[in-house]
């Protein structure tokens, strides 16, 4: 396995980690959302420039759903 496929494997098993655990914390949907930037990196470097813009387009979805878990999750003084 050469060191692209390594981390394309990497990338995905993060995000599905994260992705499963999501409910417990805000910050497993931001992992979820940096994984799926490392999923578009991936899909880019390996040519499969769909993949790559589909996993981008998650991470922008994702990383909206945290700024709002965060900005409710955070106490009110």
């Amino acid at each position: 396995m050469d060191a692209l496929s390594l981390f394309g494997l990497a990338a995905v098993s993060f995000t599905l980690l994260c992705y499963a655990k999501e409910s417990g914390s805000h910050w497993w949907t931001f992992g979820f959302a940096v994984g799926c930037l490392f999923g578009s990196a991936y899909g880019f470097l390996q040519g499969a420039w769909p993949f790559g813009l589909v996993e981008l387009i998650w991470f922008v979805v994702a990383l909206r759903r945290w700024i709002v878990m965060r900005r409710v999750a955070e106490p009110r003084p």
